[in-house]
């Protein structure tokens, strides 16, 4: 059964996850991309202010598709995450706590997310359509010059999330090989 979380997420609910729980998220997550991740690691290295409170937070890797009429977003489908990988653990060690995506992620990553207790969950790839249903609001928040790159808001109910990385450095897909590998 998947456990119900209602974001943002707090040190207490953190504890509670391990690879290969099954999770559905409530509240809000914001979308970023490369460019989006570009532009936030270069506003902290100027010591600005980031268009949004990442402390809490949680990013899902998406690039969606316009909305159909009456519906606040088209597909949903996740991104490979290790376009991420070089921003990502800055902005853990901003506040981050939650990313969503695809594939696996460097070893900077999970280090920074058990040193600063942050986890990363995995969406299905080509399920985007199915995605969207759980997706009850969007909006841009900034970049808005960047198109389907820019930084968006969402709200999301039962938008379900596999938890891929833990705060332990539990990792699903490690655990995976390890199962079927051959000795």
């Amino acid at each position: 059964m998947a456990k119900k979380i209602r974001l943002p997420l707090n040190e207490e609910t953190l504890k509670g996850l391990r690879a290969g729980d099954d999770v559905l998220l409530n509240g809000v997550i914001y979308v970023g991309r490369d460019a989006a991740h570009k532009r936030m690691i270069e506003t902290l290295e100027r010591g600005e202010t980031l268009p949004l409170d990442i402390k809490g937070q949680t990013i899902y890797f998406m690039g969606p598709t316009p909305p159909r009429p009456g519906k606040p977003i088209g597909s949903a489908g996740p991104t490979t995450s290790g376009r991420m990988d070089s921003y990502s653990p800055r902005l853990i060690a901003e506040g981050l706590k939650g990313m969503i995506g695809k594939g696996m992620r460097s070893s900077a990553v999970k280090e920074a997310m058990k040193q600063y207790k942050a986890v990363y969950f995995g969406a299905i790839g080509g399920a985007g359509a199915l995605a969207s249903r759980s997706i009850k609001k969007a909006e841009v928040v900034a970049y808005g010059e960047l198109g389907a790159e820019a930084l968006r808001r969402l709200e999301v109910e039962d938008f379900p999330v596999t938890v891929v990385n833990d705060t332990y450095g539990g990792d699903l897909y490690e655990e995976g090989k390890a199962k079927y590998r051959r000795g």
